[in-house]
């Protein structure tokens, strides 16, 4: 009996359990404010960094006119400018950060390009007030000389000590256009009575060629440049320098002002103190005075 009523008592508590209903976990009221929903935004599109050009600095390239005036100015054997300006003017333009663009021709051609700015520089010039026109001109870099130059068997024959005399004996004299010879020869050259004594030439080969066939009685150039054409030509012993002599004067490199703008006249002016500066003005010069 006890048995069966202990039985009874464990399946009454057991039955309580099973029928026990499970925790209600409240929930939020219907009216309750839904939480708006957040949009992640989208991540920025990277941008290409701003870039900032700075202009390109032109090239400095300089159209350099010249011709065969040897030692200063000529082709050399390997078909290149040559001589004692134009080994100057590429360590001018080396210390410029500047390219040379040689262009050869005669001196009455390259006066005219210059003036058209088909060439940007001459070198040997000498200044005057009409090339101040269309010109800029540079320090001057050297000394050039003027000589009469006549033939050899003849010399003995010419005792006029100045040119003035040479020309009022009736002498004729071959020079270049456009060369510019000093102004005491500037002054014969603009005297009417004079002016037939006066044969031009654009090359001074031409008058040599006309001195040796007795067109002329001599002719005008530069000492060194006349030793070396009388040596190159073998005529050393035929044509002679003669004791007139027009002077030192002052030669320098011409700038095209339709070209060059006078900013690179100067820089090209400092350039040519560094080079006498540093010795390599006088190393240049001292392969062509030896």
């Amino acid at each position: 009996m006890k048995i069966l009523t202990l039985l009874s008592c464990i399946t009454l508590v057991l039955l309580q359990i099973g029928c026990k209903p499970a925790p209600v976990t409240p929930s939020a009221p219907a009216d309750a404010a839904t939480p708006p929903v957040t949009e992640t935004a989208p991540a920025p599109t990277a941008q290409p960094a701003a870039t900032t050009t700075e202009p390109v600095a032109q090239a400095c390239v300089l159209k350099l006119g010249f011709e065969a005036w040897e030692p200063y100015q000529y082709v050399g054997m390997d078909q290149k400018p040559a001589g004692l300006d134009i080994e100057l003017v590429q360590a001018v333009a080396t210390k410029m950060n500047c390219e040379i663009t040689p262009q050869q021709g005669t001196w009455v051609d390259l006066i005219a390009g210059l003036k058209a700015g088909e060439v940007d520089m001459l070198l040997g010039a000498s200044k005057t007030a009409a090339r101040e026109e269309y010109a800029f001109f540079s320090e001057p870099y050297r000394k050039e000389q003027f000589v009469l130059f006549v033939r050899t068997a003849e010399v003995a024959e010419l005792p006029q000590n100045t040119m003035t005399d040479f020309l009022s004996a009736g002498k004729k004299l071959g020079i270049v256009s456009e060369y510019y010879y000093g102004e005491e020869f500037t002054q014969l050259y603009s005297d009417d009575k004079l002016k037939t004594n006066f044969v031009e030439a654009s090359l001074s080969e031409l008058n040599l060629a006309r001195l040796i066939d007795e067109e002329i009685d001599g002719m005008l150039e530069d000492r060194f440049v006349a030793a070396s054409m009388l040596r190159r030509k073998g005529l050393d012993k035929t044509v002679s320098p003669h004791s007139i002599t027009l002077g030192d004067n002052d030669v320098y490199v011409m700038f095209s002002k339709t070209t060059v703008a006078d900013s690179k006249v100067g820089a090209f002016n400092a350039a040519m103190a560094a080079i006498r500066q540093n010795g390599e003005y006088d190393a240049i010069m001292a392969r062509y005075q030896q």
